[in-house]
């Protein structure tokens, strides 16, 4: 990272630098989101805020890193979700549904999270394997369905042995398939997937295909 000494302050005014760079963050997660990594600009991030694109580059060091400090940032809003989470006082079914709700709702009020992941998997998931935050963060959603799997299992309630990272991977595709490809799937069949009309229609098909899942009798004769 090249180093930038701080610039001087316009004016002489002492900004605050928490919120100067969550302003920056903020920009800069609308430009990716629209721009793609390759297409957004520095420059146009720092026209946008109210500071310069040195300080940009005083705070983060360039746009790669900027860009890792945007999906870092974008992560962590939904692992402090579902850490935040409360389900033990729910019984297994309710439980595994809320939290399928609770990513259903996560992607749905969030399409540039939806747009940062699909533009890092273009870029072969670069940021987020070098960045040491992310690999620490982990997902605290993959506790919570363990927790809830070995509830319903030692309860009955839940007949199939399913892996945590299995399920975390069915609830998040289709929340993120529902608002990444709203475009193309109305386009070809005529539904608009986050039609406001069929929210709730959607919401619970999730939470029915879950439950269809862990309960599924898959013995063989």
């Amino acid at each position: 990272m090249t180093s930038v000494e701080e610039p001087a302050r316009p004016n002489g005014r002492i900004r605050d630098a928490a919120r100067t760079q969550a302003e920056i963050l903020d920009v800069a997660t609308h430009e990716f989101a629209r721009a793609g990594y390759d297409g957004a600009r520095v420059d146009e991030i720092a026209a946008r805020t109210r500071t310069t694109k040195r300080m940009i580059y005083y705070y983060f060091g360039g746009k790669d890193q900027l860009f890792t400090a945007v999906l870092e940032r974008a992560y962590t809003v939904i692992r402090q979700a579902e850490q935040g989470l409360d389900v033990e006082h729910l019984d297994p079914v309710a439980a595994i549904r809320r939290l399928a709700e609770l990513t259903f709702d996560h992607h749905e009020a969030h399409p540039d999270f939806i747009r940062l992941v699909s533009i890092e998997n273009i870029h072969g998931a670069e940021h987020v394997a070098a960045s040491e935050k992310l690999g620490k963060i982990g997902s605290p959603a993959l506790d919570v369905i363990r927790r809830i799997l070995e509830s319903g299992q030692e309860s009955g309630l839940f007949t199939a042995d399913v892996d945590a990272v299995d399920l975390h991977a069915m609830i998040s595709s289709f929340c993120f398939f529902r608002v990444a490809n709203r475009h193309t799937f109305g386009a070809l069949f005529g539904r608009d997937l986050v039609d406001p009309a069929q929210r709730e229609h959607y919401r619970n098909m999730l939470g029915d295909m879950v439950i269809a899942y862990l309960t599924a009798d898959r013995s063989t004769d």
